[in-house]
């Protein structure tokens, strides 16, 4: 299955028009560029292969994203995954690469009219940092991700709270299954949890853990589906007759509908497998408005089969 994106301004970074599912208005939201390996982010697939479509940079890392998205239904507002973060340190920044232009919450109301202030509820998928990290605001961290960990919610002095929730009047939701793990890490994922995307929202009384399949609006529902991890969701809204599906970080980026290409990063990347061949056909044959949330190019689109081909369509609105 040969992929190929069309219909995309090639300039990175084109912001998506607004989408509308039904009564629901969609926007996605860009957090920041950041870069990860490339042989990390294409598993078995050899650098000579993936390095002639996604080039990387002298450290051997691929330029990507955190398209995080907003659901506005006329009673809520709620928005999925919260980005990577600006908590870092400098040492850090340089490791991930992180080219950071604008503020989370400047990038939120200048994109939707309104302000952290007025989420009223978080979704995460999973608590890895690229897609929690924007769950609370703070000082710069410290250490490395292994190590970090409850010292940095301490007070500051006057007894200011180091970190904070982003969304101070949202329900931030998480399943108890993926909380439980975020917990208790093991070697293999240890280092994609940080304990200060989500001890303070735990504090606040803001977080609530939820079954590992549920609807939190009409029309939204989170799935648990093993590949990534053991507890990832992804997510499917159903409105007005149309589809909308994350697939989270089983399919990251538009390279990724290939069926061979997985992530290294992946825990059970056969089941990652049996996944996209089961659902990609889906997303076609329905024609699914599909989003990356890695993709730094193409966010958001429709897969299309032709001449053997999978393609992501350009934005349908």
């Amino acid at each position: 299955m040969e992929v190929v994106g069309v219909g995309f301004d090639p300039t990175a970074s084109a912001q998506p028009p607004t989408m509308h599912l039904g009564d629901y208005r969609i926007e996605i939201i860009p957090d920041t560029e950041f870069s990860l390996d490339g042989g990390a982010m294409f598993g078995v697939v050899p650098r000579v292969v993936w390095e002639r479509i996604c080039p990387p940079d002298e450290k051997n890392r691929i330029r990507l994203n955190m398209n995080c998205v907003f659901i506005d239904t006329g009673k809520e507002k709620v928005l999925i995954e919260t980005g990577i973060g600006e908590k870092w340190d400098a040492k850090h920044i340089e490791m991930y690469g992180i080219r950071r232009k604008r503020a989370f919450a400047e990038s939120l109301r200048a994109i939707t009219g309104g302000g952290p202030e007025d989420i009223d509820i978080v979704i995460n998928t999973h608590l890895h940092f690229d897609h929690a990290g924007g769950n609370t605001i703070g000082t710069p961290c410290g250490g490395t991700p292994a190590t970090r960990s409850r010292v940095e919610t301490e007070p500051l002095a006057g007894g200011t709270p180091a970190f904070r929730p982003q969304f101070p009047n949202a329900r931030y939701l998480v399943s108890r299954s993926e909380f439980d793990h975020a917990q208790k890490p093991h070697e293999r994922d240890r280092a994609s949890y940080l304990s200060e995307n989500w001890e303070p929202v735990q504090n606040s009384g803001q977080l609530e853990l939820m079954p590992d399949n549920y609807e939190p609006i009409p029309g939204l529902k989170l799935q648990t589906v093993r590949g990534h991890s053991e507890t990832m969701q992804t997510w499917r809204l159903d409105r007005g007759g149309k589809t909308m599906y994350g697939f989270a970080d089983l399919i990251p980026t538009l390279h990724h509908i290939s069926l061979p290409w997985i992530m290294g990063y992946d825990l059970y990347p056969t089941e990652t497998l049996e996944f996209k061949k089961r659902v990609i056909p889906q997303a076609i044959k329905e024609e699914w408005h599909c989003l990356l949330y890695h993709d730094h190019d193409r966010p958001i689109g429709q897969l299309k089969e032709r001449d053997g081909q999978t393609r992501l369509a350009e934005y349908v609105t």
